[in-house]
């Protein structure tokens, strides 16, 4: 064999070798991203039994959660508490810093004005979501806060992950609201 030979090999192998790591990478991440969007889920799930508007989040550092929420606006009476706020809380107080730096967010719905800005001062990386939010939305519907180059940190944003599971459960929460009312009247 000829050292041309041998270096077109040696190439080829290269070449075979990091198109197969790619494609598994990419596999892996799209198996890491509906996993972590079902933990999202859960702890919407979990604000529905507590008749919150359930909205759930979880924020991932290295391929771990470390900080989880629903929204809490009802029971905590505080306007602030939805389930990005909460979630990002926890991890700050996980890491023990608030800068957020390697962490991606997870959340049902599209982060709200508040959520996102919340989100850029973390210096999350990424957040990904589920459900688009047209009346409140900061992540694309209204406004793109994340992406805005006039503010010092920007996020990647990735919509849609889980989309109809994350609204089926917006629409029954609000359907069981519209009957309760119905019923006590």
């Amino acid at each position: 064999m000829t050292a041309d030979q041998d270096q077109s090999n040696q190439e080829e192998q290269q070449e075979r070798s990091t198109k197969g790591h790619s494609l598994l990478h990419g596999n892996l991440s799209v198996v890491n991203t509906e996993k972590f969007m079902i933990e999202a889920l859960r702890e919407a799930e979990s604000a529905f039994r507590e008749d919150e508007t359930p909205i759930g989040a979880v924020v991932v550092h290295k391929n771990r959660i470390i900080g989880r929420g629903h929204n809490r606006t009802i029971s905590l009476s505080d306007p602030t508490a939805h389930a990005e706020m909460v979630a990002l809380t926890s991890a700050s107080e996980t890491l023990g810093e608030w800068r957020l730096i390697e962490c991606d967010l997870y959340c049902t719905v599209e982060p709200c004005v508040m959520c996102a800005g919340a989100s850029v001062l973390a210096r999350v990386r990424k957040i990904y979501y589920g459900a688009t939010e047209p009346k409140f939305g900061g992540c694309g519907s209204l406004f793109q806060i994340p992406l805005d180059t006039r503010l010092n940190h920007q996020c990647e944003i990735e919509g849609g992950i889980m989309a109809h599971e994350s609204a089926e459960l917006l629409r029954d929460f609000f359907q069981q609201l519209r009957l309760k009312k119905a019923n006590r009247n």
